[in-house]
């Protein structure tokens, strides 16, 4: 087995050291200040997986920043070496070395992909959870997806959180513990997301050893750094938000959150000095633009500091179910410290129960609704800063989906159960709506007309007539096989350069978490097929002879628009990609995102299947949902 494959599973105390050998010298003897030096490990080579050559290092002139090569990607890293001696250890997320003369710099040796961590709110389960909290998962899961599709190592995580004064009262209320008043609703979230066909790989609840673990490790250190100090808070508290707000911040004296009442707390607390760090955060917005997304977030957490940013309440006294001070047990942790901890606790930090920690972190992307953006930009940011850790790269505060007007809320009960809709006319058709109709940042409205239109346009009269069309005509004309016949119109080269250009546009719209757009790139495509096909004509093309060759390009064209807009909407409708394949004569192996360019497929052979989405009678549909209300 290569080194480098073993590395991953290697202890950092039991592993050999590594060392740069055959360093290449200068015309004085010395160690040269560039080269190519070969790292081995106790005489055996580092090898990248794939094809077990040698992975090698760099060196610029002294001082300048050496980076790795033959692992797949070359990535550059600061700092300052003495080439000819640096060493280390094997880490589990890579190789960390040191200059033995210097005491300084590191290297991290990188998979043959690039990381990639996404999150998303862990959810607070004081009842099932509806479609607004399932609009910001599968969100994330498309986004997740689409990364995978690109080769990266994916780490998608969500979860619960699951302590705090509602979830106290609510447990006492339906006479169980708050244990188990939670472990309730967990297994319904599970539930949910196996239904949605939600792809996450770690589900963390605060309830778990290990993240209580490292919580009380970061209050800890917090506080005897000076970070955290114990004071007496007076002011009022949003029970439904969790909130604590003094009376310059209520809006008519309620939440200026939800907008709920708000009542009076006196308790002695525990307080983190969040006004500390209000000058650092400002410029950590001016020097990184993308921290804080849609842009216009940014200007209301701007204007939230500068009115004077107070420290944070962190402790209670007066809720038993949290987690235990481990200094002062008569406090429990606030919630937002316990929850926000998650994004670190789940990979590991302060904790021996994972180990992803220096992999995945800084996080990629949080995704958030936009009522809790201050919670993840303001107070988040200001304890990464005091624990002296990275900073998540991006804060994504999504819109909220409107139903009657108003935010659904499971307090104010306008919900609409995602099971519900999705038993009813299909997961995928769900996951679409949610991805394409809501624009993206901003709010969007939930009505069942809307879902039906939507579905009926997009899915059953675009993308399912395309691939029933263009399979029929491929079995009547040519007994279902097509072969890759180069077009001779201008009207082929339009669509041949959509379809190639089709790639490039979606990534640059998943990049811009422009994910509405990124489908509207893809169902272009679908739309252009389709009036291609009205264009050629293939049934009038059929009735001569002579026209066989002409026929037979027209349909490998439309063969190569659904193939090419299936890999893509595999990110999308995760069940509905394989079944277009499949009805290409593919299979799951050729959605692969490489692939995905015009007459990579030379031949096809199709079979008809059930249709992908039946259209639905919207009158109807509406009469039926109004005998059911």
């Amino acid at each position: 087995m290569p080194l480098w494959q073993k590395a991953n599973s290697l202890d950092e105390e039991s592993t050999p050291r590594l060392r740069l050998t055959e360093s290449p010298k200068d015309g004085t003897g010395q160690a040269a200040r560039s080269g190519t030096w070969s790292l081995s490990c106790a005489g055996e080579a580092l090898c990248q997986p794939a094809t077990g050559a040698p992975v090698t290092a760099l060196a610029g002139n002294s001082g300048a920043r050496p980076r790795l090569q033959g692992c797949g990607e070359t990535r550059w890293y600061h700092g300052s070496y003495t080439l000819s001696s640096l060493s280390g250890t094997v880490g589990r997320a890579g190789a960390f070395f040191r200059s033995e003369r210097q005491k300084k710099g590191r290297i991290v040796f990188m998979s043959e992909h690039k990381t990639f961590y996404i999150t998303t709110p862990i959810y607070y389960p004081s009842d099932k959870l509806h479609i607004g909290h399932s609009y910001t998962t599968v969100a994330c899961d498309a986004l997740a997806r689409f990364k995978r599709m690109q080769g990266c190592d994916v780490m998608f995580l969500t979860g619960t959180d699951e302590h705090g004064q509602k979830i106290q009262d609510k447990a006492a209320d339906a006479g169980v513990t708050p244990k188990e008043y939670v472990d309730r609703i967990v297994a319904t979230v599970k539930d949910l997301w196996k239904l949605l066909d939600v792809s996450y790989d770690r589900f963390i609840r605060t309830t778990d050893d290990y993240h209580m673990e490292s919580c009380q490790k970061i209050f800890t250190k917090l506080y005897e750094q000076g970070d955290i100090y114990k004071g007496e808070y007076i002011g009022h508290y949003c029970k439904p938000c969790e909130s604590f707000w003094t009376d310059s911040q209520l809006v008519d004296g309620k939440c200026p959150d939800c907008g709920r009442e708000v009542y009076d707390a006196h308790e002695e607390a525990y307080f983190f000095k969040t006004s500390k760090y209000a000058d650092r955060l400002l410029k950590l917005y001016e020097e990184n633009p993308q921290f804080i997304q849609p842009e216009s977030r940014k200007n209301e957490m701007i204007a939230f500091i500068k009115q004077g940013l107070q420290d944070t309440c962190v402790s209670r006294t007066s809720v038993k179910w949290g987690i235990p001070v481990p200094f002062d047990p008569k406090h429990t942790m606030y919630v937002w410290v316990d929850a926000l901890s998650n994004y670190i606790s789940a990979l590991g930090y302060g904790n021996e129960t994972y180990h992803d920690y220096n992999k995945f972190w800084p996080a990629d992307l949080h995704m958030v609704g936009k009522e809790i953006l201050r919670f993840h930009t303001i107070l988040w940011p200001a304890m990464l800063m005091a624990l002296d850790l990275p900073l998540p790269k991006r804060v994504f505060g999504h819109g909220w989906l409107l139903m009657n007007g108003g935010k659904m809320s499971k307090s104010v009960g306008n919900v609409v159960d995602p099971v519900i809709l999705c038993n009813r006319y299909g997961v995928d058709a769900i996951r679409y709506f949610l991805l394409r109709e809501i624009p993206f940042g901003n709010d969007g409205m939930f009505t069942n007309e809307a879902l039906i239109n939507r579905i009926n346009s997009d899915l059953a009269n675009d993308l399912g007539n395309l691939l029933s069309r263009t399979v029929a005509m491929c079995e009547k004309y040519f007994g279902g096989t097509v072969h890759n016949v180069p077009g001779t119109e201008a009207i082929d080269t339009e669509l041949e350069t959509m379809i190639n250009e089709l790639t490039g546009k979606v990534t640059a719209d998943m990049d811009k978490l422009t994910i509405p757009q990124a489908l509207v790139e893809i169902f272009a495509v679908i739309q252009r097929a389709n009036k291609y096909i009205d264009e050629t004509a293939p049934w009038a093309l059929a009735k001569d002879e002579a026209n066989k060759a002409r026929l037979e390009s027209v349909l490998y064209h439309l063969c190569e628009a659904l193939r090419v807009s299936g890999i893509l909407l595999n990110a999308y409708l995760p069940s509905t990609a394989p079944k277009m394949m499949d009805q290409l004569g593919l299979s799951t192996a050729d959605i692969d995102l490489s692939k995905a360019a015009y007459g990579v497929q030379e031949t096809y052979t199709v079979h008809k299947g059930d249709a992908l989405f039946p259209r639905i009678d919207v009158a109807k549909e509406i009469a039926h949902l109004k005998e059911e209300d």
